[in-house]
């Protein structure tokens, strides 16, 4: 799938002219640990967030671990702090993280073509839904319905408030399964290249759960390909194993730069 997991995501993920998004990510999200009021958020995202487990559930834990399959080059590995986003990603050919304060990369940069400020909670941020989206700073607006195979999903459109993350004019389009009030799909927009907003959608398909430490979380993401902006058929899926969500957070060391790291600007 990847030369390394960034390039070789390329194809599924960077596809054109990169089509996912930064990922609005507040690498300042607050670390309160005290119960969520969930009376801010609309009802029916309450109901999706009690359905995968509820935001009470989610707020209490502190760290997150997956593996990101790749038969051909192995696995990447992901480790995250939940409360201040911060990252390291281990993969064959390359290490990155975000140490809550620099974006560091530890790699051979003839072979290593990613942008660690681009990815980094890029996969996070997919594959935490639908929790992410009670982060700080989000606007919550109606959206009409997405039609897929003759049913309608309802859903929210999701836009940020200036200097949210690294990536603010990023749009995403929450949709759910109303018989179930699972989350089903996700459209977004790329705006980290242009810094400019875009009409773009691209569509993910959530689809394939499991319940871990009380939160469903995805086992897998399918990509799906367009016809007149609207998904019609899978392109690509990608598979997480080993996935670890805890109370107990992750040592300082788990973030810290490597010893041939060196800083990357955003």
């Amino acid at each position: 799938m990847y030369k390394n997991l960034i390039v070789g995501l390329s194809i599924l993920l960077l596809s054109a002219c990169n089509d996912q998004p930064t990922s609005t990510k507040s690498n300042d999200t607050t670390s309160q640990t005290q119960a969520i009021s969930e009376n801010k958020y609309p009802p029916e995202l309450q109901m999706i967030f009690a359905k995968h487990g509820g935001l009470n559930t989610w707020q209490k834990m502190h760290a997150m671990s997956y593996e990101i399959v790749s038969e051909e080059d192995g696995n990447e590995v992901q480790f995250i702090d939940l409360k201040n986003r911060r990252e390291k990603i281990e993969a064959a050919t390359f290490v990155t993280g975000y140490d809550g304060q620099d974006y560091w990369l530890d790699a051979d940069t003839s072979i290593y073509k990613g942008n660690p400020v681009f990815y980094h909670n890029l996969m996070f941020y997919f594959y935490a839904m639908p929790f992410v989206l009670a982060d700080d700073g989000i606007v919550y607006d109606s959206t009409p319905p997405l039609e897929f195979e003759g049913k309608s999903y309802p859903g929210f459109r999701i836009t940020y408030n200036d200097g949210v993350g690294v990536s603010s004019k990023d749009e995403y389009f929450v949709h759910y399964d109303l018989d179930t009030y699972e989350m089903t799909w996700l459209g977004y927009t790329v705006t980290y290249f242009s810094n400019e907003k875009s009409k773009k959608i691209k569509w993910i398909r959530y689809n394939d759960w499991k319940t871990i430490n009380g939160l469903l979380l995805p086992n897998s993401l399918s990509w799906y390909k367009l016809k007149n902006g609207i998904p019609v058929e899978p392109r690509g899926k990608t598979d997480f194993v080993k996935v670890l969500v805890q109370e107990a957070p992750f040592e300082d060391i788990t973030f810290e730069k490597t010893p041939k790291a060196v800083i990357v600007e955003q």
